[in-house]
């Protein structure tokens, strides 16, 4: 039986806004189709495209720089910590925002991707998305330090609950080296373990985050 990719990002498009406050991304082109016709042989055309946009847009990772400046970048993260890693889904069940560290208790976490998966991608891309998020409290990511966790995504606006100011779930997790994937979404549609995840993004010399396509084989 042949594995199945599943797609765990937000596609990004022209004045999406991922967070508010942040300017939403300006893609054009640089050279249309057009203008490329006089530079080559009759029927060959290029797209060159460019994009205008803040690094905290669509589904996206945050290195320890992003919360640290003596933090790992973007280009000094190992490919290991990103890519091929074994995965586990926690499912928020209760109504509550805080996820507290028994959703994570008796499960094996270590050296794994942690995927908490909340339902909050429904509202992407609507007001809603914005107001009341689901977030980890500072002792889950203290539990998930402890425990081992190679990286921690959340299908969320923010891992952090964003009216603390402190910001202690970045501030614990990237303090470990533990990279951070923002609004994931589909997470309902892989099991709750036995598959692999991927979060790669560019690799950039002092830059702290950055888009992924994020997905997972299972």
């Amino acid at each position: 039986m042949s594995n199945s990719l599943i797609d765990l990002s937000h596609p990004i498009e022209h004045g999406l806004i991922t967070y508010r406050g942040l300017p939403p991304p300006r893609i054009s082109e640089y050279q249309g189709r057009e203008e490329s016709r006089r530079q080559y042989a009759d029927g060959t055309e290029f797209l060159i495209g460019k994009i205008e946009m803040v690094a905290n847009t669509g589904t996206y990772l945050d290195s320890p720089f992003h919360r640290y400046p003596d933090g790992k970048d973007l280009s000094q993260l190992p490919l290991g910590s990103l890519a091929n890693l074994d995965g586990v889904v926690m499912r928020k069940k209760d109504p509550e925002r805080a996820i507290d560290q028994n959703i994570f208790e008796n499960i094996d976490v270590r050296g794994k991707a942690v995927l908490v998966h909340t339902g909050w991608d429904r509202y992407w891309n609507t007001n809603q998305y914005f107001e009341g998020n689901p977030f980890l409290t500072k002792m889950s990511a203290e539990y998930l330090v402890r425990a081992g966790a190679a990286l921690v995504g959340i299908d969320s606006v923010n891992i952090d609950n964003t009216d603390d100011l402190t910001r202690p779930a970045h501030t614990v997790l990237l303090a470990a080296d533990i990279p951070i994937v923002e609004h994931l979404c589909n997470l309902g549609s892989i099991p709750e373990k036995g598959f692999k995840f991927f979060a790669v993004p560019t690799m950039i010399k002092n830059f702290s985050s950055f888009p992924v396509r994020a997905f997972a084989i299972v």
